[in-house]
């Protein structure tokens, strides 16, 4: 019970970083590799970049991420934790491919393709530039990846703390 309980809040604290980092093209900007090709050479093409996109090395991304979840979810992990490594480990890929689907299905394809909040001036009435998911599709299958290395690692570690 504790692990849904769990799951639940860190969605929804997914789903207020995401408002939060979101209703603004500088905000907006910094989840620039996220935005469909379509929005992407529309932004290029009216020259209507409002800062400088980040275009990081898909490695660096996958790297930065995995820290970065690593560090989130420890503190889920750890209030569930027993000194069954693989325990542990199945208890944060739980956390991570929910929230991954989480990611893919509610904030993903059902919020931010058909909210303005995301979209760049110029393209607020233009939802049909947001309607390509295949970068939403490809995030996901990483996700996978990422959060399968992350429970590994995670789950190690509170296995081997007291």
């Amino acid at each position: 019970m504790l692990i849904l309980v769990e799951t639940a809040v860190l969605c929804l604290m997914y789903w207020g970083m995401c408002w939060l980092g979101t209703g603004t093209d500088k905000k907006n900007i910094k989840g620039w590799s996220s935005y469909p090709d379509e929005v992407q050479a529309y932004m290029v093409q009216h020259g209507q970049l409002d800062g400088k996109p980040k275009n990081e090395s898909p490695m660096v991304r996958f790297a930065a991420n995995a820290i970065l979840f690593a560090i989130v979810l420890f503190p889920f992990g750890y209030l569930v934790k027993t000194s069954d490594i693989w325990q542990n480990v199945l208890h944060l890929l739980i956390f991570g491919e929910v929230l991954n689907a989480f990611d893919l299905l509610v904030i993903d394809l059902l919020w931010w393709r058909n909210t303005t909040r995301v979209r760049f001036t110029g393209t607020k009435d233009q939802p049909a530039l947001y309607r390509n998911w295949k970068k939403h599709r490809i995030s996901f299958y990483k996700g996978i990846v990422l959060f399968l290395v992350v429970a590994v690692v995670d789950g190690a570690i509170l296995t081997w703390i007291p």
